[in-house]
């Protein structure tokens, strides 16, 4: 009986250790367990904040991108305004050129009629001056001096 009380002492020895090492990885493995969630949680905690920072970085984006949007339209309007105001001045510009066109060929014929008349007024004035010295010739002054006459009738 002895000796099954020591097979039995051996064996629960046998079970006590192998507890105890089952205990022990167990532990082992609880700490690891732990020590992993330690890191995946640090690895979430900035994980988070990684992602916090990029939702601030994308709604002040999505905020310039609404102001550029606006921007964008407003210059566009600008451009369609200025365009229009263009074409008007075109539009003006031509028509002002058109009329300068006129007036530079209506003074080209003023200018030639007044040349024209300007001769006239010589010839005439040419034929008028002989006409007025075939009329009144020369008659002598009372004095004894020639004089021409003024247009008056000599009596």
């Amino acid at each position: 009986m002895k000796k099954v009380l020591l097979e039995m002492e051996d064996q629960k020895n046998s079970y006590e250790q192998k507890a105890k090492e089952s205990l022990q990885k167990v532990l082992e493995e609880k700490m690891r367990a732990e020590q992993q969630l330690q890191s995946t949680q640090r690895s979430l905690a900035l994980a988070e904040q990684k992602c916090e920072e990029w939702r601030g970085q994308y709604e002040a984006l999505k905020e310039d991108l609404r102001i550029l949007g606006t921007q964008h339209r407003e210059l566009e309007n600008q451009l369609h305004v200025l365009q229009s105001k263009l074409q008007g001045a075109d539009s003006r510009d031509s028509q002002m050129n058109q009329a300068l066109r006129l007036l530079e060929y209506e003074h080209q014929e003023l200018q030639a009629k007044i040349e024209c008349l300007q001769g006239d007024r010589d010839l005439y004035s040419s034929e008028t001056q002989d006409l007025q010295e075939a009329m009144w010739p020369v008659v002598p002054n009372v004095n004894g001096g020639d004089c021409y006459s003024t247009g008056s009738v000599p009596g």
